[in-house]
């Protein structure tokens, strides 16, 4: 199953793991879901910051990338 819907960043926190940034990303959904996500850096546009718009998209209901409108 694929699938995108839009939702608003709600909370972005980096973490290093191995030299590389990773971020744990919390989002709500128009339905007022929250659902949270650790992604990598191809996962995530640069600069996200809590208050945003995002398209979610997701692959078997596990979040994949987030990306801008």
């Amino acid at each position: 199953m694929l699938g995108e819907q839009e939702a608003l960043v709600m909370d972005v926190r980096p973490f290093e793991l191995h030299g590389v940034t990773y971020q744990d990303v919390a989002i709500a959904y128009r339905d007022r879901s929250v659902e949270q996500a650790r992604l990598g850096p191809e996962g995530v546009p640069d600069g996200l910051q809590p208050g945003e718009q995002v398209l979610v998209t997701k692959v078997a209901n596990i979040i994949i990338p987030l990306r801008r409108p």
